[in-house]
């Protein structure tokens, strides 16, 4: 279990909540935002899919009240090619085992059982664009701690609602 002073933890999906996507660059309307790629990140990574990553996003997550943790395919990469984008410093990373289909659920996302593992009943967030209700349904049924499973919609990645809710939530676990 977590103790008074640790804040809760945030799992951050990149691929839907970070880096918009349904589009190909040349499929997307116009205004939708491209980011430059600062001089100092070019050769970081030739994965064109970074340019959607805001910059903004970054201070924003790190005001927030919780200890960020990848939680992503992208793996130590998010380290390596995403947060330097957002100017977050290196986080801790969800190492995938293997996925698991034999769930009384059938709708379960891969990533659940893993999540619940890490946290391993400290209080969490979890921001992703696959999470559905079978996910909420066991997280409520097997967590000890509060949980806050928030689906991002992978067409406009996070927005001011997703960080006002998940501060909003936080609050509610009390000082840490």
């Amino acid at each position: 279990m977590t103790s008074p002073t640790q804040p809760p933890l945030l799992f951050l999906d990149v691929d839907g909540p970070l880096i918009p996507f349904g589009a190909t660059l040349e499929q997307l309307p116009d205004g939708y935002p491209i980011y430059q790629t600062p001089p100092e990140l070019r050769g970081l990574s030739a994965n064109p899919l970074l340019a959607r990553i805001d910059p903004a996003l970054g201070p924003l997550l790190a005001a927030l009240p919780y200890e960020l943790v990848w939680a992503t395919t992208w793996m130590a990469d998010a380290n390596e090619c995403v947060a330097p984008r957002l100017g977050l410093p290196q986080l801790p990373v969800v190492d995938w085992p293997d996925p698991s289909y034999d769930d009384e659920f059938g709708a379960l996302h891969w990533k659940t059982r893993p999540l619940l593992a890490y946290a391993a009943g400290r209080p969490f967030a979890w921001v992703d664009d696959e999470i559905t209700d079978a996910d909420r349904a066991w997280a409520a049924a097997r967590h000890p701690g509060p949980s806050l499973l928030r689906r991002i919609d992978p067409s406009c990645g996070l927005l001011p609602d997703d960080f006002t809710a998940l501060a909003a939530w936080a609050a509610t676990l009390g000082p840490h």
